[in-house]
């Protein structure tokens, strides 16, 4: 992994005209794992919705404080793969937090920033396994609904998208005793 170069994405495309990107192996895996052991133990509250007409429908979020976030080898992998997206353009997060997501969870589609603006969102699957069983994936939607992308849990995956675009986690399947954990930054323009 050399830091100085943009990350190279997995796979990438478009939603009704908007980027994103799949980045694969862009952290150690012994990285990815302390992480998870560290989300085992962070304070999670049932405070976080996707939309204010759903808000009676809350799910598990942890709050990061940005100074530490800026720190941590998440950060500088995240602005190689804006870099990658985006190339010649600068971000900066305004809010770093994980979901966590369990069998029974009701999980709504969502967009992140008004359709007038640059915003990108930099969503982290962090688990040390997934088996494709288990579900838990990410779907982009298009403008009228359709699922147009989909973004399957992996260990140390990071997508990366236009924040105007539809989205929503899925949460895993009864056969998972795994928590689903997606750590998203929200970025804008620097």
């Amino acid at each position: 992994m050399n830091a100085a170069l943009p990350a190279t994405p997995t796979r990438s495309g478009k939603v009704g005209g908007r980027a994103l990107a799949v980045f694969d192996d862009l952290l150690p895996a012994a990285d990815v794992v302390r992480y998870v052991e560290l989300l085992h133990r962070a304070p999670f509250t049932r405070t976080e919705v996707a939309r204010p007409d759903t808000a009676g429908y809350k799910h598990w979020v942890s709050e990061m404080a940005l100074a530490g976030f800026l720190k941590l080898p998440l950060w500088a992998s995240t602005e190689r793969a804006v870099a990658a997206l985006r190339p010649g353009e600068r971000y900066r997060p305004y809010r770093a937090y994980t979901n966590h997501a369990a069998f029974g969870d009701m999980l709504f589609s969502h967009t992140d920033c008004l359709p007038d603006q640059r915003e990108l969102t930099a969503l982290w699957f962090l688990c040390e396994q997934w088996d494709p069983e288990w579900g838990g994936e990410t779907l982009f939607f298009s403008d009228d609904g359709d699922a147009q992308f989909v973004a399957s849990p992996r260990p140390g995956r990071l997508v990366l998208f236009d924040g105007a675009i539809r989205h929503a986690g899925r949460p895993p399947n009864r056969i998972c005793y795994q928590p689903r954990y997606t750590f998203a930054a929200k970025l804008e323009p620097a």
